[in-house]
């Protein structure tokens, strides 16, 4: 019979044993996580200073931008911490705190991107009754819903992966924890946990893909008749910002939690993993702020603003 304990401590593997290769992966992560801060601020920062830009778009967009360097931070700090010292322990309540979060942010932005679909929809589809449509009391309790379920989500898996119990080896195969990796090392069966994940994906991601894709149909009916080519064009460059970040998004979520993981897919399961913790919230801010004329004219004004400030000091 097996010894089932309730381990108080993991193995994180990391990405790397090579001293070399260490050195290079911490300063590339760090400048990476570093860009995801400041650019994500600086987006938070113009959406809340800038009056212009005090509408529904950027009022999620600001919630976007939270999202993507909350979730950031809960994994690329200690990802650097270990590579810089080489400590690869996490205790159980760690690792279980990561979990937690990690989902509460993740899934909390696949809601926040069916919010800025139906916001796109409405924009294009509905011009004249937009801003009756998407009122702040609208938006706010949109924004609310969203970060709702995200909590709900996040504890309905996290009181799910309590119940494991692990009898050796303790050692996760990625540089965070997160429930797939949990469930590689588990010692009981995780048929409930994997149920759960398709039930709660069933239900409320389907339901949020639904969501965030079907009215893109209708926004590409509605592009199509805009007669300037300068409308049409507008149009499709802020649906094409949005829709690439919701492939990717979606691409690695898929892949990490709907696509079995085998011993086979242990690197490409790690470099999903890499794409979809740290280089996602960078790509999305990077995305919507070289792309978005609006954003690049509100860094100027701010940058105006503060040197001329110090030009009359």
């Amino acid at each position: 019979m097996k010894n089932h304990t309730m381990m108080n401590e993991f193995l994180l593997i990391g990405l790397s044993d090579h001293p070399q290769t260490i050195h290079v992966l911490f300063v590339t992560f760090l400048l990476i996580y570093l860009m995801t801060l400041i650019i994500n601020l600086l987006i938070m920062f113009l959406v809340l200073t800038d009056s212009q830009l005090h509408t529904p778009m950027y009022f999620f967009l600001g919630n976007l931008a939270f999202l993507d360097m909350s979730y950031s931070s809960v994994t690329a700090p200690r990802m650097l911490f270990d590579l810089a010292t080489k400590s690869r322990s996490i205790s159980f309540p760690a690792c279980i705190t990561q979990v937690f979060f990690f989902i509460y942010f993740a899934s909390s932005e696949i809601f926040l991107l069916s919010a800025m679909s139906y916001d796109r929809y409405t924009a294009i589809c509905h011009p004249l009754q937009y801003t009756q449509i998407m009122s702040w009391r609208v938006c706010t309790h949109m924004a609310s819903v969203v970060w709702v379920l995200g909590f709900l989500t996040a504890l309905v898996h996290t009181l799910c992966s309590l119940r494991l119990t692990f009898c050796g080896p303790y050692t996760i195969h990625n540089f965070f924890c997160d429930l797939s990796h949990l469930f590689q090392i588990s010692c009981t069966d995780t048929s409930i946990n994997i149920l759960v994940i398709f039930i709660v994906g069933g239900i409320l991601g389907l339901g949020a893909f639904t969501v965030t894709f079907f009215p893109y149909i209708r926004i590409l009916n509605a592009v199509l008749k805009i007669q300037s080519s300068n409308g049409k064009f507008k149009a499709f460059s802020t649906c094409t910002s949005h829709l690439t970040v919701v492939f990717i998004f979606y691409g690695s979520v898929i892949f990490i939690y709907f696509v079995p993981t085998k011993s086979s897919l242990l690197t490409l399961n790690k470099v999903i993993s890499v794409t979809y913790a740290l280089i996602n919230p960078l790509l999305n801010a990077l995305i919507y702020s070289l792309r978005n004329k609006d954003l690049n004219n509100g860094l100027r004004k701010a940058f105006h603003h503060i040197h001329s400030n110090k030009s009359s000091n």
